[in-house]
């Protein structure tokens, strides 16, 4: 995929996604605010491709697109779920320091993100469940974004960008504790 067919997908996406629970509920309230920050990196996408920041459209589509199949996994939103979105083309050479820079920095950021989290909920619980599975599919996708470099510095950026949307999402949807480094969550 090409990233303007990637950036239409998300865009169309995060358009027609909706609240998959009961209105006016908590869990409406939680859908809310999955859906805001799902159109809010869709914006980001456009703004910065239209920039020509193609590093940062990528990265705030691939985020952004973690955000909303974990919305659509937990069962607050509907949408077309994507899995992890991948590049076929390289980026301009003139953009490959940029590339690196955010790349790397999204794989600390990462890193230090599952560090400073723990499931919230009682152990018993389903919702339990939920925040271990987000956080073993985040290490792993950390592990895999991992293997890909150096060698394919853009789709490393995609897959530390959408599952880090993921545990993102689980943040906010009340899933995890956080014990340190606010800073690195958008709640």
């Amino acid at each position: 995929m090409l990233i303007e067919e990637l950036l239409k997908k998300y865009a169309d996406a995060a358009e027609k996604a909706s609240a998959a629970v009961p209105a006016s509920s908590v869990l409406d309230k939680i859908a809310a605010e999955i859906l805001e920050m799902v159109r809010c990196y869709a914006s980001d996408a456009q703004v910065f491709f239209k920039r020509g920041d193609l590093v940062n459209a990528f990265a705030a589509a691939a985020y952004g697109f973690g955000w909303l199949d974990a919305g659509c996994w937990l069962g607050f939103t509907k949408a077309e779920v994507s899995g992890v979105p991948t590049l076929e083309k390289e980026f301009p050479k003139e953009l490959i320091d940029k590339l690196e820079e955010k790349t790397y920095r999204y794989q600390r950021m990462l890193t230090s993100a599952l560090s400073v989290v723990s499931a919230a909920p009682d152990s018993e619980t389903e919702s339990f469940a939920a925040a271990k599975e987000i956080f073993s599919v985040t290490a792993s996708g950390l592990s895999f974004g991992g293997t890909l470099l150096p060698d394919d510095m853009v789709n490393a950026l995609c897959v530390f960008s959408y599952w880090y949307g993921w545990l993102d999402c689980g943040v906010r949807a009340g899933l995890f504790t956080i014990s340190g480094e606010r800073h690195l969550f958008t709640i």
